[in-house]
């Protein structure tokens, strides 16, 4: 019967393809197209497509030999199962008409693709199909960004659902309330450019639940010995070049406004990399290659949601702030008995809120007329709606991640067998070897 379900998922896709053709005829080009904008558009969805690679060597490195493959295949996955999802429905769920209150799309709007060619996204310069590939990207890594909160000890068919549950039940309302003109979030005046609410709090908070639901690994007490820095580090640089895509990508065309987020972005990571590295030598330990590399994406999740927002000499500050904040809750995790494998929530979680709540201090319409000015120039509004935004979505995110763990765990058992986690993932899961 549980090889019989998957193999009926799949049917219903192609039923649904069959009846829906979607946009088969030849769609008459819309009179705002840009070209150049067009052509930057589509780099930036190839640049953040290769995040999800990226990230899976980046977490695959830090885990040990035996649980490699599995850890590196939980990112991988993510970009087929969550493209099936998000083409289906999900794009549609996001940024469809309104339906829900500010935080759901109605289903109907781009159902199976409908409707997205020939036509600009909100009167841009991008066709909407395109739109909805770049945002896709962005759904396909957040999922793949908790599974460093539960590495080594998690079923892998179990993951699956728990993956489908979290980016119809706390992505994509997410996604809907801070970026569609409608959302909840969006019309409160929240400012987030590129994901740092909708893409790193949400993993964060989720990991965390994770962490606590699926406890400690069984063999937590031995000595951790990362598997390959040298897949850190290259799964590092992956990381930095996709996040130009992922950031300067948001500006949905290619003029200053991308060019200022490509530098903040860069100038952030640069400064946490070096920042996490200085921190670990105050501290009496020796400078290291995975201090520098997860100094560098705190750096970039930090700076995601203020990119398009903020000056270059504020993203410095960012950077260091970040980093230094959450090597400060990575030392305190490792005090208390929650077994975050991969320290998600310390690095992405609390990133993603310092960077959100960075964008409440140094916002400028300076950078972007469409943004606000920050507590740093005299203004506490947009600070203070960014505070209440934090609470609701960090309350939203860790108690649906939750209870979707629970519910998951209910249709099927989230955590190995003691004896498949001895064994490693890699073998006990998918019958394969590093």
């Amino acid at each position: 019967m549980k090889k019989i379900v998957p193999f009926g998922i799949l049917v219903i896709v192609v039923i649904l393809a069959l009846i829906y053709p979607g946009n088969v005829a030849a769609a008459k080009p819309a009179t705002t197209y840009n070209g150049a904008d067009i052509a930057w558009m589509l780099i930036s969805t190839a640049l953040v497509l290769l995040m999800t690679p990226g990230l899976a060597f980046f977490y695959g490195g830090m885990v040990r030999k035996k649980n490699v493959i599995s850890t590196m295949l939980q990112s991988f996955v993510c970009m087929g199962l969550i493209t099936i999802i998000w083409v289906v429905f999900g794009f549609s769920l996001a940024f469809g008409d309104d339906i829900g209150g500010g935080f759901l799309g109605s289903p109907k709007t781009f159902f199976m693709m409908q409707n997205t060619l020939g036509v600009a996204w909100l009167g841009g310069t991008i066709p909407v199909i395109l739109f909805a590939m770049f945002q896709l990207k962005f759904a396909v890594i957040t999922p793949a960004l908790i599974t460093g909160a539960f590495a080594e000890r998690i079923r892998f068919n179990s993951y699956l659902i728990f993956i489908t549950l979290f980016i119809v039940i706390i992505y994509i309302p997410l996604a809907h309330a801070t970026w569609h003109p409608d959302g909840y979030f969006f019309k409160l005046g929240v400012l987030d450019f590129a994901g740092g609410t909708v893409v790193h709090m949400s993993a964060g908070w989720a990991a965390l639940a994770s962490a606590i639901y699926l406890k400690k690994r069984n063999e937590v007490e031995e000595a951790h010995t990362p598997a390959r820095i040298s897949y850190v580090i290259l799964g590092t640089g992956l990381l930095w070049f996709g996040w130009f895509g992922f950031n300067a990508g948001s500006a949905l065309a290619s003029g200053e406004l991308a060019a200022t987020a490509l530098a903040t972005t860069t100038t952030a990571s640069a400064a946490a990399a070096m920042s996490w590295i200085f921190f670990d030598m105050l501290r009496g330990k020796k400078p290291s290659a995975l201090g520098a590399c997860i100094g560098a994406v705190v750096g970039l999740v930090a700076i995601t949601p203020a990119a398009g927002f903020v000056t270059v000499s504020s993203s410095l500050v960012i950077g260091i702030v970040a980093a230094v904040i959450s090597n400060l809750m990575v030392i305190l995790r490792s005090k208390t008995g929650v077994d975050d494998t991969l320290d998600v929530f310390p690095c992405h979680g609390v990133g993603g809120m310092v960077g959100m709540l960075m964008t409440g201090i140094f916002a400028t319409k300076s950078v972007n007329s469409l943004g606000a000015e920050g507590l740093a120039y005299g203004d506490f509004g947009l600070f203070g709606k960014h505070l209440i935004a934090l609470v609701a979505v960090s309350a939203f995110a860790f108690i649906g991640a939750f209870v979707l763990l629970k519910v998951t765990d209910l249709i099927s058992p989230l955590r190995v067998t003691p004896e498949e986690e001895l064994a490693g993932l890699d073998v006990s899961q998918h019958d394969e070897e590093l």
